[in-house]
């Protein structure tokens, strides 16, 4: 793929959460999953129209084909942010419908470690994640 049809790509997928955003905003899921099946049908590798269709069965009350359709989107591409975050927010027991449309919607990536290494009883170490509050 060329640099131009890269940026063009860049260019439709943001386009293409614009519109979702607006048609979500607005109770239009049925255009909302004409335009995202279309997009997944002229991209079937790309993320982020698999994200976009877990927004909509979220914001529809689907949990558990939304939760498979953001799974979906991190498999197809593990460094593509939204997804990761929508799993992190939707697969919580408390997620507040702070999910994420595109990277424009991510909060910044803590640089500091989110792990740390913990010791047994047996002097054994393995790794566990740091709570939010226990980052330093």
């Amino acid at each position: 793929m060329t640099g131009q049809n890269k940026n063009e790509t860049k260019f439709n997928q943001l386009t293409l959460s614009a519109q979702v955003r607006e048609l979500i905003k607005s109770d239009l899921y049925d255009d909302c999953y004409k335009i995202i099946v279309e997009e997944m049908m002229n991209s079937p590798h790309a993320p982020e129209p698999h994200n976009l269709m877990g927004m909509i069965l979220e914001w529809q009350g689907d949990h558990l084909l939304a939760m498979k359709h953001f799974r979906a989107s991190w498999d197809l591409d593990p460094s593509y942010l939204p997804a990761r975050h929508n799993l992190d927010v939707y697969g919580s027991f408390f997620s507040r419908r702070m999910g994420a449309y595109d990277e424009s919607d991510c909060p910044a990536l803590e640089e500091k470690n989110p792990y740390k290494l913990e010791y047994g009883e047996n002097n054994i170490g393995h790794v566990a994640r740091r709570n939010t509050y226990e980052n330093q």
